[in-house]
């Protein structure tokens, strides 16, 4: 629109009558009719619609006289409406009919009904002929004193499109609105004349009662807060010596006023005029205070690219807009809509540091877990990206993750914990042995098969010294138990009961305690279980996490992974352990682990025996312990390691690909 719009009408486009017909309603003697035709035309004009120049002067001859207070109303709106022509000099050029009602509108402002007085000066703040004005100055300047506040709201906003016309009266027009700024008690009307000081008088009127009232502003109503924040902002730019005066004049505000749209003023008028360290934290602070107490999406999205701005030229100050990295992430997060918790991710992602990586890590994974039962699959896929982000920038998160990998509760996040923590080891070469003891720490508790599968994988990859081989054989020997898995008849009987029992409740309770540590260096759960046959029932207690598995998986497969594993870690043992004494016993440990997992997979106890393909796995790894060739350990030891950093490095260059072409996209299209 080129032109300013002061009000609209909605109406049903097929219902708008010929401007023939209201002419005949206008020129009769029905009160209700001329009503219904003076809405029609203040529709038709509106709207755009072509209306005939003698309907104005059908308006003006018989609407006009009458004294109906709602034709009154309404032939104000009409006037208010219609498109006037200019001169030169910008003043409207009137027809010679609209002067004959310059005594109807000073009978109108002396009207006892007050809504005909407030339209009648909403229509004078419009008008823009001085021939009219003039005359009525008198009568406008009057209904400052009138006793309703709506007929003085307006009577402020006539009174200020006068002076914008530069009338003689002009300085006596200040005057009188300060009067009435000291005197005036509703709060719009007062926000009137402030905003009328402010355009007018800005540099010394508007500024000294300002200063003048400092310690009642925070007392002051929000309409004229708004109006005063508004002000500084534009004072700040010519006077820039005050500064620390107006700072003060903000900070009472955003302490002492309970509006939201006033609060939220009051942190970018903060920010305008000062780049200091308490400037920036009280601003900080409101938008998360905001961002965590405002339900609305709009609003949310308005917070955010806010604290986005700030985060950006907060500079030195950056520290303080770390601090308030989880009120963000709290208050993001809790909208519904995936543009506004994608946008709190990625503002989050730019003030993570290695001390506040642990609280976001934990708060996505409760996140996380909260998306469980909800089919909120895009969601679900953006904090576990996120959180992978978060292992890239501070890789020492990797050992947090670990500790996720026993929610049996979760196996599928688990899953995707145990894969970003294989990307870190192999990424981060300082931290292997950090990860690597960690996890052994752990390993009892992983109760998902998938994952079990993928921790060996890396503790067989990445246990390289003397330390970390043995103690990873050790771990991996106590979590299968005493060998052989069935070793009496009557053990096998009591694995087959047992094992029925499992398929008819098919739900196994896993306890991740763990276990106590005796006397003599063995776990107090491994010595009782010594004790008692090792039945399906029994080994899910305590540490025997492999055990249980084998006993009661869907497949073999983590058999074979387990062979592979020990055949890995005894072909490194044979490059770190001097004493052939100790070589030759694990290799003799790992063949009796290899040779009692084909008997248990080969048993009718299990609910699914072992394939073919983990048979031929665990087979060939006895093979390789019996007899050791150079070129089949180059394999084992350093191809698979090679193809998976091949592997690393072009998910990299595909993710790279694909983050070119997203911004190449965006800046063709912005």
């Amino acid at each position: 629109m080129d032109k300013s719009c002061s009000f609209l009408v909605h109406f049903d486009k097929g219902t708008l009558a010929h401007p023939n017909e209201i002419k005949e309603a206008l020129e009769g003697n029905d009160v209700s009719a001329k009503i219904d035709a003076t809405k029609n035309a203040i529709m038709l004009l509106l709207n755009g619609e072509t209306v005939p120049p003698q309907l104005f002067n059908t308006i003006v001859k018989y609407v006009l006289p009458s004294e109906d207070l709602t034709i009154q109303k309404l032939l104000l709106l009409y006037l208010e409406i219609i498109d006037y022509k200019t001169d030169v000099e910008g003043l409207h050029v009137l027809p010679a009919e609209m002067i004959s009602i310059c005594q109807n509108l000073r009978n109108n402002l002396q009207h006892p009904n007050e809504y005909i007085r407030g339209v009648t000066l909403r229509f004078l703040c419009r008008l823009n002929a001085t021939e009219i004005i003039k005359p009525l100055f008198p009568s406008i300047i009057s209904n400052l004193e009138h006793r309703h506040p709506y007929v003085r709201r307006n009577a402020i906003l006539a009174v200020m499109s006068i002076f914008y016309r530069r009338v003689p009266q002009g300085e006596r027009l200040l005057e009188t609105m300060e009067r009435f700024l000291s005197s005036e008690q509703d709060a719009s009307a007062k926000r009137n004349a402030f905003l009328m000081l402010s355009n007018c008088a800005q540099d010394d009127r508007a500024i000294n009662y300002l200063l003048s009232n400092v310690n009642r502003v925070s007392d002051w109503g929000k309409l004229l807060q708004m109006v005063v924040l508004e002000m500084i902002q534009k004072v700040y730019r010519k006077n820039k010596a005050e500064k620390v005066k107006y700072i003060k004049i903000i900070i009472s505000i955003l302490n002492a006023s309970p509006s939201v749209s006033v609060v939220y003023e009051c942190a970018g008028a903060l920010v305008s005029l000062s780049c200091t360290l308490t400037v920036i934290r009280a601003a900080a602070n409101t938008y998360c205070q905001l961002l965590l107490s405002q339900s609305d999406n709009n609003v949310k999205l308005i917070l955010l690219d806010r604290l986005n701005v700030l985060i950006k030229s907060s500079g030195s100050h950056r520290d303080i807009m770390v601090e308030m990295i989880m009120d963000i992430l709290k208050g993001g997060l809790s909208s519904q809509n995936l543009y506004t918790q994608r946008k709190t991710l990625d503002i989050i992602l730019e003030l993570i540091t290695p001390s506040n990586v642990n609280d976001v890590v934990f708060t996505l994974k409760m996140e996380v877990m909260k998306t469980q039962s909800e089919k909120n699959d895009e969601y679900r896929q953006m904090l576990i990206q996120a959180m992978h982000s978060c292992a890239i920038k501070v890789p020492e998160v990797a050992c947090l993750l670990i500790d996720f990998l026993g929610d049996h509760k979760n196996g599928a996040f688990a899953m995707v914990f145990v894969i970003i923590v294989r990307e870190i080891i192999e990424t981060n070469s300082k931290l292997r042995v950090s990860i690597v003891t960690r996890l052994l720490d752990i390993f009892y508790q992983i109760r998902a098969a998938r994952v079990c599968t993928h921790a060996l994988w890396i503790i067989g990859e990445y246990c390289l010294s003397l330390s970390e081989v043995e103690s990873a054989i050790a771990t991996i020997k106590q979590c299968l138990g005493d060998l052989p898995f069935l070793s009496t008849s009557e053990d096998k009987e009591k694995a087959a009961d047992s094992s029925k029992k499992t398929q008819q409740a098919t739900l196994i309770t896993v306890s991740s305690r763990k276990p106590a540590i005796l006397a003599d260096g063995t776990y107090a759960t491994q010595s009782a279980a010594s004790e008692t046959a090792f039945s399906p029932a029994a080994v899910v207690q305590g540490s025997l996490n492999l055990r249980s598995l084998l006993f009661t998986g869907d497949d073999f497969f983590l058999g074979a992974v387990v062979a592979c594993t020990l055949a890995k870690l005894v072909l490194r043992l044979e490059e770190v352990q001097p004493s052939k004494v100790e070589l030759n016993k694990a290799s003799s440990n790992a063949l009796l682990i290899m040779v009692s997992m084909l008997q248990l997979g080969q048993s009718s106890v299990l609910p699914h025996p072992i394939d073919n393909d983990s048979h031929d796995r665990i087979i060939f790894c006895i093979g390789l312990l019996c007899n050791t060739r150079d070129a089949v350990r180059k394999i084992w030891l350093k191809s698979c390691s090679e193809r998976f950093v091949k592997m690393l490095s072009d998910k990299q260059l595909r993710e790279t690909e694909t983050k070119a072409k997203a911004q190449h996209f965006s800046f063709t299209t912005g």
